[in-house]
């Protein structure tokens, strides 16, 4: 998609106010969320995430739901004058909305660590390193973001993670030692999640299977697989089944040229003089 055509991202806030309403109204038609999911052909937990505030309600679907509710038109007017923030680059929001929602994540990266495993601290070094300069305040904006971005991790049922992070990350000192030493006890503490496997890949390898560049794998509720690829002023969200089993094969040959996850755990340990 180009970028320049995607939807601007709407704000938080508002967000949350137009989920509110939306439940409002449902409950005063006498519905439930299932039962209001399945007049509107969506999934019970797309109403459920617009209701708290977590999914932007479409403008076809409150069109839809303006009928079912007996509205008159009051969501369909709501979403067209939500106010608009721009807290992460609108080429990401397509891939931040379906992270949000995956059922697995496979990630490998060889730059920078992945944003769900970055500490704020860590973060805030990130953005503080982008070229042109953030301001403080949209760089702090950034770090909140980033960090809402993370409770997927710690859901009642979160999805099933994996990551594998080039050697060079954890030798960069992003931020100076402080920042180092505390993402280093992230990383080694989030390695023992439930359902979270952390592998890293080592320097002095004879075969790499990573070197084109970073990529996330995930996979749908409904179990479609997608991938995402990540340039310096633009992305790829991939559906095409050819392109994403190529990228499962080099991130499947990357798990084994990777420590396994007990071996990783050892080796941050001496990272951390522990």
């Amino acid at each position: 998609m180009d970028p320049r055509k995607r939807p601007r991202k709407k704000n938080a806030s508002a967000m949350k106010m137009l989920g509110a309403q939306v439940a409002a109204f449902r409950k005063a038609a006498g519905l439930t969320q299932r039962s209001l999911a399945e007049r509107a052909l969506v999934d019970e937990e797309t109403i459920a995430s617009i209701e708290q505030g977590r999914r932007p309600l479409k403008e076809d679907l409150a069109a839809h739901l303006d009928e079912l509710l007996d509205t008159r038109g009051v969501l369909s007017v709501a979403v067209e004058n939500m106010p608009e923030v721009d807290l992460i680059p609108r080429w990401a929001e397509e891939f931040v909305d379906r992270e949000r929602e995956a059922i697995a994540i496979s990630w490998y990266e060889g730059l920078v660590l992945p944003g769900l495993l970055q500490t704020e601290a860590y973060a805030r070094a990130v953005f503080r390193s982008r070229i042109p300069v953030y301001d403080e305040d949209e760089i702090e904006q950034r770090v909140a973001r980033r960090m809402e971005r993370q409770q997927i991790l710690h859901r009642k049922v979160p999805p099933t993670t994996s990551f594998v992070i080039w050697e060079p990350v954890l030798r960069d000192r992003l931020g100076g030692t402080e920042v180092y030493v505390e993402q280093l006890r992230r990383l080694r503490k989030w390695a023992e999640l439930p359902g979270l496997a952390l592998q890293i890949l080592p320097l002095g390898r004879s075969t790499h299977a990573g070197l084109a560049g970073p990529f996330v794998l995930l996979e749908t509720p409904d179990h479609q697989r997608l991938a995402y690829t990540e340039t310096q002023r633009g992305s790829q969200l991939v559906t095409d089944p050819n392109e994403v089993a190529i990228l499962a094969q080099k991130y499947a040959m990357l798990r084994t040229q990777a420590l396994n996850s007990e071996d990783t755990m050892g080796l941050l340990d001496r990272l951390l003089g522990e």
